[in-house]
């Protein structure tokens, strides 16, 4: 065997430690340093926001996500676990997941196929569609949209949906991407937009908090069907301990639960999600 120099050696040490600390999973980096990132929207409610004077992000996906923490804590015998929540925007929320800068993305987050090659999902967390909100006396079907502005906000599968509608039933209209779901509902309230396309769930609920009922309205429509689940690194170790931690509080009740603490008491689930409510609780 031969002896390496010293100069051969520390190359082979350069070499070798990128791939030692590639080796290191998500569950390794979160028990050496008893942290957690929890990634979040401030515009995506009821899924995930920042009510004004909260000292942390609320909403249906941050409070599963929150609950997978304390699941973590337990099942790596941690004394404790910090959770350190990271804001990210509908362009930039996978780049937090695959730059390392998140653990869990805790928002609006479709499962798709196409997102699968760049990061993982967890089981399923709720079931949505997009929808068109209009002015009353505005379109009510997707053909009166040719010729006019319709907003969506970018970097979200309802823009690469709508884009394709409009496409394949060559409806002529011109698409406005914005930043945020308020500049959607400013736009659309001054008359700049004729619909404004978005998650129907988010968009009835900001209806509602922002008392806009009868000003504004969504149309009976869907554009598109919505599975969501919470965006993770590609990390099978990790992701078999979130969908433990996901589906025992589907199973126990808990995302009922959360639903209701969401929503209110006396909301109710569609049958599809109440069905996703029993599909997501896996048996061990």
């Amino acid at each position: 065997m031969r002896i390496l120099s010293g100069a051969a050696a520390l190359l082979a040490a350069s070499v070798l430690l990128p791939v030692l600390a590639a080796a290191d999973g998500v569950l390794d980096r979160i028990a050496k340093q008893g942290e957690i990132r929890l990634a979040y929207r401030d515009d995506a409610a009821p899924f995930s926001f920042m009510a004004e004077g909260a000292p942390e992000p609320e909403g249906y996906s941050v409070d599963l996500c929150r609950a997978v923490a304390t699941a973590l804590k337990g099942q790596l015998k941690l004394a404790d676990l910090k959770v350190t929540y990271v804001k990210v925007t509908s362009k930039d929320r996978f780049d937090a997941i695959t730059g390392g800068k998140a653990d869990l993305l805790c928002e609006a987050t479709t499962a798709t196929l196409e997102r699968r090659a760049l990061v993982d999902f967890s089981i399923g967390t709720f079931i949505s569609g997009a929808g068109m909100m209009i002015q009353p006396g505005g379109p009510t079907s997707f053909e009166e949209l040719a010729g006019k502005k319709v907003g969506v906000l970018g970097g979200t599968t309802t823009e690469s949906d709508l884009k394709d509608f409009l496409a394949k039933g060559k409806i002529d209209a011109e698409i406005v991407t914005v930043k945020d779901h308020s500049e959607g509902f400013e736009q659309l309230a001054s008359g700049g937009l004729a619909a404004y396309f978005g998650d129907r769930t988010i968009l009835q609920f900001m209806l509602m908090k922002r008392n806009q009922n009868g000003k504004l309205m969504l149309a009976d429509q869907f554009l598109s069907f919505e599975p969501y689940a919470l965006a993770m690194p590609r990390d099978p170790d990790f992701r078999l301990e979130v969908d433990r931690a996901l589906s025992r509080v589907f199973r126990t009740g808990g995302a009922r639960a959360v639903f209701a603490n969401t929503f209110g008491k006396d909301a109710k689930p569609t049958g599809l999600q109440s069905s996703l409510f029993v599909i997501s609780g896996l048996p061990e």
